[in-house]
């Protein structure tokens, strides 16, 4: 009787999740019965609830990948069979380049109702001077900071950076362009400069600096300066305000050498095979209440006209301060060696 009971039981299970099955792969293609689109952008940096609600209200499967610099987007994108992705996430020199190479789809703006949303501020960049195969998404900008209760010695340049206190206390993002451009700024050249004495100058700067440095980390370089780990960090401001919100001790700066900033843009790549469904989550995307959701979690700048009103003068001079990482061509192989000298 136990052995029968046993069996009875045992398919009655095997019954139920036939049955569970059944029921999830049925709701599963009522829910996405549009399609999908396929998604390649920076960690952290839309919310998945928003995912899900363009999933509910579109019926539009998304499937999500992440990458961490652009060059790791380049190299996916080239590997990647053409049309893999519907929709990607590059900075401004990488939007460039990504022309340059044939790599884009030219942007249909009439089939973006909330086009107007983005305002004007943020158009027409030198890296696509009329907008014809991007559209801003974000913007960001590195900041330095530091925990004032333990560092007592006020921070405002790279170069206060290399005192020998710092030993083993100071995060930075994991991002060449940014990074080296940072050196330069310290030495006294342009962020962008690829002449070949002020890279020395900037790789000398670095081997001073190396001995401090803890960690390179780009998706979530916060973490180290609310766990105290480390006490000091070059990161992006979203990170930046995340990280001062769980410690207030905490304190950024713009350094007074210059700072990067960064503009990660809407891209389609050449020969998306679910262009109809990008341009669906762009432009749920550029809605106001769903701009303010992502950078209600993200704290990054919106373009989104109607969310720039209140903070507009201190975004202008961001704007005009700050220094965009320009495409350097084939000298871009000058900044790999570096690099790799440099980690």
């Amino acid at each position: 009787m136990k052995e029968k009971n046993i069996l009875v039981v045992a398919v009655l299970g095997i019954v139920l999740a036939c049955g569970l099955y059944f029921a999830f792969s049925t709701r599963s293609e009522r829910s996405f019965k549009n399609g999908e689109v396929n998604v390649l952008n920076w960690t952290s940096y839309i919310p998945d609830d928003v995912i899900s609600d363009f999933e509910k209200e579109f019926g539009i499967r998304v499937n999500y990948g992440t990458y961490s610099s652009n060059e790791e987007l380049l190299a996916k994108l080239s590997s990647s069979n053409e049309g893999a992705y519907d929709l990607v996430f590059p900075s401004d020199y990488m939007v460039e380049l990504l022309i340059q190479r044939g790599m884009l789809e030219k942007m249909d703006k009439e089939r973006l109702r909330n086009f107007s949303n983005i305002d004007s501020l943020f158009l027409n960049q030198d890296y696509d001077s009329s907008n014809e195969y991007s559209l801003p998404f974000l913007l960001a900008y590195a900041e330095l900071i530091y925990d004032a209760s333990k560092i007592r010695k006020p921070i405002s340049s790279y170069r206060d950076l290399i005192n020998k206190d710092y030993r083993n206390n100071i995060i930075l993002i994991n991002d060449q362009r940014i990074i080296i451009g940072s050196a330069l700024l310290a030495t006294g050249a342009e962020m962008n400069s690829v002449k070949d004495e002020e890279l020395e100058m900037a790789l000398k700067f670095f081997e001073e600096l190396k001995p401090n440095i803890k960690a390179f980390d780009s998706d979530s370089p916060k973490t180290f300066l609310i766990t105290k780990e480390a006490e000091i960090g070059l990161i992006w401001n979203a990170e930046a305000t995340l990280a001062k919100n769980e410690n207030p001790n905490l304190k950024t700066v713009f350094p007074k050498e210059g700072f990067a900033i960064s503009m990660d843009n809407y891209c389609i790549p050449k020969n998306s095979k679910n262009r109809a469904n990008a341009y669906r989550l762009i432009d749920f995307l550029l809605r106001e209440d769903i701009s303010a959701r992502i950078v209600e979690e993200y704290p990054y700048i919106s373009p989104n006209n109607g969310l720039i009103s209140e903070n507009e003068a201190e975004i202008q001079e961001i704007l005009e301060n700050g220094s965009y990482v320009e495409n350097v061509g084939v000298d871009i192989k000058k900044l790999d060696r570096l690099w790799a000298r440099f980690k």
